[in-house]
C-alpha cells in the first residue's frame, strides 16, 4: 500500500496540514508512519476527510462525526440520527425561504412607510412569536 505524505493528502484533500493534525488528536484520522517529522496516511484517509467535511456541512460536530466511525475507521453512520438531521435541514431550508420571502417583500413593498403595511405588520408578529418560540428553547 502507497502511503500518502501529509502535503499530498493537503493538496488532493484541500485540508491544511494544521487540521490534519487537529483532526488526528481528535481519533478521526491516523498516521500510519512518519518520514522524518513528516505523517504519513493511508490513501483512506481521503475518503475519511471527505466523511467528516460532509459532517460538517450538515452540522454535525466533530465529536459527533467521530461517533459516526465504527472499528477501523470504518463509517457506522447512525441512520435515525441522519434523517433527524435531514429534517432539521429540512426545516432550517423552509425557515430561510420564508425569511427570503419575507425580505422580498420589505424591499418591495410599495406603502411609503413599512409601519402603514399591513402585510409588513403581519411579518414583524410571526418575527416575534419566532423569537419567543427560540428564547423558550425552540427554533426560528
Amino acid at each position: 500500500m502507497k502511503l500518502l505524505d501529509i502535503a499530498e493528502v493537503t493538496a488532493e484533500s484541500g485540508v491544511p496540514p494544521s487540521a490534519l493534525r487537529y483532526y488526528e488528536e481528535k481519533g478521526l484520522i491516523q498516521a500510519l508512519a512518519r518520514r522524518g517529522l513528516r505523517r504519513q496516511y493511508g490513501p483512506e484517509v481521503l475518503q475519511v476527510l471527505s466523511l467528516i467535511a460532509l459532517g460538517k456541512r450538515a452540522g454535525f460536530s466533530l465529536e459527533e462525526i467521530a461517533q459516526m466511525f465504527g472499528p477501523g475507521g470504518r463509517p457506522a453512520l447512525p441512520r435515525e440520527d441522519l434523517h433527524a438531521r435531514a429534517e432539521d435541514l429540512r426545516q432550517q431550508a423552509r425557515q430561510m425561504d420564508a425569511l427570503a420571502q419575507m425580505l422580498d417583500h420589505v424591499a418591495d413593498c410599495p406603502a411609503k412607510d413599512h409601519l402603514d403595511c399591513g402585510k409588513f405588520q403581519q411579518l414583524l408578529r410571526v418575527a416575534s412569536k419566532a423569537r419567543q418560540r427560540a428564547a423558550r428553547g425552540g427554533q426560528l
